[in-house]
């Protein structure tokens, strides 16, 4: 974690459905080169704060702070232009297509006669692959060839080369094998290194403990609280997901 002020600062979020509060008063925040993990059974509410992160929902109520100025966030395009992107667990990647035109899609890159520079896409995406995972070398492969891992590094890479700062990643292991999710985690840490904070939505204690700097754990729509990894074990962060309750120090 570097710097004094967060990367992005969620205050007082608030934001309700029916009636029924999903977001209810909370408060998190994010350092450059860091992981917070949220957690949280389903319907916890870490999902729609987060959404409302990445323009999705808007709040009724708080606010959000980029760089340490107040950010307003009423859709995807505005998230963007603070450097927030968002990797759904769906990664939402055209099957039918190669790594480089997964990347540029809908941002390619032209020749001075219009046409699609294939060459040149491909060029950038190794040059970007390299960096954050080089051992992929699948790019004339469709990513309905790859796997869960390498799919991942596709999505990531596409998030980082359009400048991501602020990345969100929804469940980024789930149905991965342990090679895939190794894989994965050693994105994250490259990311990491690189300055990029990062929201990481899981159901996995293990996966948070192993990727995470700090965890925020929500129950009901509220944050329960939130901890340094370094400072509690699993089972503190149990108790926190299922009763609500946070560790007690003596």
């Amino acid at each position: 974690m570097t710097g004094t002020t967060p990367l992005v600062e969620m205050k007082n979020i608030e934001l309700a459905f029916g009636g029924i509060k999903a977001v209810d008063d909370v408060t998190v925040d994010l350092f450059a080169g860091e992981v917070v993990g949220l957690l949280g059974h389903n319907g916890a509410g870490k999902s729609t704060l987060i959404k409302i992160l990445s323009g999705a929902y808007q709040a009724d109520a708080g606010e959000i702070y980029v760089n340490g100025e107040l950010a307003t966030i009423r859709n995807p395009r505005d998230a963007h232009s603070y450097n927030i992107e968002t990797i759904y667990q769906t990664l939402a990647l055209a099957d039918n297509l190669d790594a480089a035109a997964n990347l540029f899609l809908g941002r390619e890159i032209v020749t001075r006669f219009g046409m699609v520079d294939d060459d040149a896409m491909e060029a950038e995406t190794r040059k970007i692959m390299g960096r954050l995972n080089p051992n992929f070398v699948k790019f004339s492969s469709p990513v309905s060839a790859l796997s869960g891992g390498q799919r991942q590094s596709v999505a990531i890479t596409r998030a980082v080369y359009f400048n991501a700062r602020i990345l969100i990643m929804d469940e980024p292991t789930a149905a991965l094998g342990p090679q895939e999710t190794e894989m994965v985690a050693e994105l994250i840490k490259q990311l990491k290194s690189e300055g990029i904070g990062i929201f990481l939505i899981s159901h996995d204690i293990h996966d948070v403990m192993g990727l995470c700097d700090r965890v925020s754990v929500m129950k009901n729509g509220r944050l329960v609280g939130t901890q340094n990894v370094d400072d509690v074990t699993d089972d503190e962060i149990l108790a926190m997901i299922i009763l609500g309750k946070n560790p007690e120090r003596n």
